[in-house]
């Protein structure tokens, strides 16, 4: 019984997938674009920091603003987000 128990438990542990493991991915104006890894500022509701991929290229972490539309590039400069682009993606899933 003892290891019926333990086999049970060996069992659903393998089959469960990781949350992490899994992407969020869409296909949008032909581009493959990917949600590797999004945080929401406990702060600043409408920011989100992540990590995206985007036909097969990942970007380093960014911070995505939602209320004006633009994404903080590792530099430090404000872009607008691109039409059909992550940011739209970003903001129109997790908001």
């Amino acid at each position: 019984m003892k290891y019926l128990i333990l086999a049970l438990i060996w069992i659903l542990t393998i089959g469960m997938a990781s949350p992490a493991e899994a992407a969020l991915c869409r296909t949008i104006a032909e581009h493959q674009i990917c949600l590797i890894s999004v945080k929401r500022s406990a702060k600043y509701f409408w920011e989100y920091r992540a990590i995206v991929q985007i036909d097969g290229k990942t970007r380093p972490l960014e911070v995505y603003n939602c209320r004006d539309r633009t994404r903080i590039r590792e530099d430090g400069i404000a872009v607008p987000f691109e039409p059909n682009g992550a940011g739209g993606l970003i903001c129109q899933v997790l908001e």
